[in-house]
């Protein structure tokens, strides 16, 4: 059995771990969960539930941060 899937993060081809919550790809990804807005399969997903949300395979993850500066 394969522990990996196959999903796209912000249009690129990226395999994570089976059963992996949104809040664990971001981590992975070594981002911050409260610099980042997060979009599973066209919808947004609220900070508190991106560890309830499980990524499968053939997802479609966009990510966008928020930058600071003035």
């Amino acid at each position: 059995m394969n522990d990996s899937i196959d999903v796209m993060v912000n249009g690129e081809p990226r395999t994570v771990a089976r059963g992996a919550t949104l809040l664990e790809l971001l981590r992975a990804l070594e981002l911050d969960p409260r610099a980042v807005v997060v979009e599973h399969n066209r919808a947004i997903v609220r900070r508190p539930r991106l560890g309830d949300v499980t990524v499968a395979a053939g997802d479609a993850i966009e990510l966008v941060h928020f930058v600071g500066g003035g």
